[in-house]
């Protein structure tokens, strides 16, 4: 049966899994962001694929390298999401 516990468990399971995901493929870009400022900073040149061009590589490469464990994670969630629809359902 589904109670309101169980449904606050399946949201927040799927939230926190989202959220670590998205901190994966953010939080690397964010850093490479923030050393690109800091040398536009110190070096005042103010060019705008310089600071685009390094972040849009960073999240291409962190979905090259952590693209598997995406892909899975997001395969176990669904699956262990279905499961838990049939025993609550039946």
């Amino acid at each position: 049966m589904l109670t309101p516990e169980t449904a606050v468990a399946i949201v927040s399971n799927a939230v926190h899994i989202t959220a670590l995901i998205v901190c994966v493929l953010v939080v690397p870009s964010l850093i490479g962001g923030l050393l690109v400022s800091i040398f536009q900073a110190a070096t005042q040149i103010n060019e705008q694929m310089l600071s685009f061009l390094p972040r849009l590589l960073i999240t291409l490469g962190m979905l090259i390298f952590a693209g598997n464990w995406i892909l899975r994670t997001l395969g176990d969630l669904f699956i262990e999401t279905f499961k838990q629809a049939g025993r609550l359902v039946g």
